[in-house]
């Protein structure tokens, strides 16, 4: 038989995960604050992390946690109450649990190097630390997986397409790593059932890029003058994708150029301005 999946928190990436699992079978069960927009395929469960649990969990072989905080709470969220609730609300833990995070736990880090999985980090603001928080809970907890993906962007994901297209300013010396939203898809419904997966898996693809070079490359392609710089100077950190190149194989998008060229492929530029 084919497992059962909890998807606690189920925006895009959630939705796009749990049509694949269902396609091959598993019964997808998604937690979020508005279930309407839901597929009918998923069984939804209406519920605010940030309110006691008033819904009951099913008991589930499986479940990914993805947490996105409220604007009012995305300076210094509180990531661990809700994963507490989550543990206590479970009937029993699910036998895999996987926590995406972000590379943003090394936020501060200079990143003269690539981080890889096994960089402690060293958090330096608020925001980063309440991530961090998040993972130590969510091991302690569940002994999940935490994958940390980096700049995800794709169909619907173009906000550094339309700041391009305007010609607005840009950190053009900031350091970045990406990976496109199918490439993350897959990663998570490979952690959900690999029997050894990875506990700590940075998700980029393998071409890390200061961003002037990644909005450059845009701009020659939308036909408009590159943007110019905000001249904030070097920052951000870069890192590693080995572990991921080497738990996924061929990547769908292994650079910036093939995820972009397809978006622009399929786009209108106007509508970008």
């Amino acid at each position: 038989m084919k497992s059962s999946v909890l998807l606690f928190g189920c925006g895009k990436v959630g939705v796009r995960l749990g049509e694949a699992l269902v396609a091959s079978g598993h019964r997808v069960f998604a937690v979020r604050r508005r279930t309407e927009a839901l597929p009918e395929s998923f069984t939804g469960i209406a519920l605010d992390y940030r309110e006691p649990f008033a819904a009951a969990l099913p008991e589930v072989d499986s479940m990914v946690v993805t947490l996105t905080p409220d604007r009012a709470e995305r300076d210094s969220p509180d990531l661990v109450t809700p994963l507490q609730r989550l543990a206590a609300a479970l009937p029993a833990r699910p036998r895999r649990v996987v926590l995406v995070s972000s590379t943003g736990v090394f936020a501060g880090d200079p990143g003269l190097r690539p981080l890889t999985e096994d960089d402690v980090p060293q958090p330096q603001s608020v925001r980063s630390q309440a991530l961090l928080d998040s993972e130590d809970e969510a091991r302690r907890l569940f002994d999940a997986v935490v994958v940390r993906p980096a700049g995800i962007y794709g169909p619907g994901r173009e906000h550094l397409l339309r700041q391009v297209a305007r010609g607005a300013a840009l950190d053009r010396e900031r350091r970045t790593n990406r990976v496109h939203e199918t490439d993350l898809v897959r990663a998570l419904r490979e952690l959900v059932r690999s029997p050894e997966p990875p506990r700590t898996l940075h998700a980029v693809d393998g071409h890390p890029a200061p961003l002037g070079e990644v909005a450059d490359y845009i701009a020659h392609r939308l036909g408009v003058p590159a943007p110019p710089d905000s001249e904030a100077g070097p920052s951000g950190h870069v890192v590693s994708g080995e572990r991921f190149a080497s738990f996924m194989g061929t990547l769908a998008y292994p650079d910036y150029r093939s995820g972009y060229d397809e978006i622009i492929a399929a786009g209108d530029a106007e509508r970008w301005r």
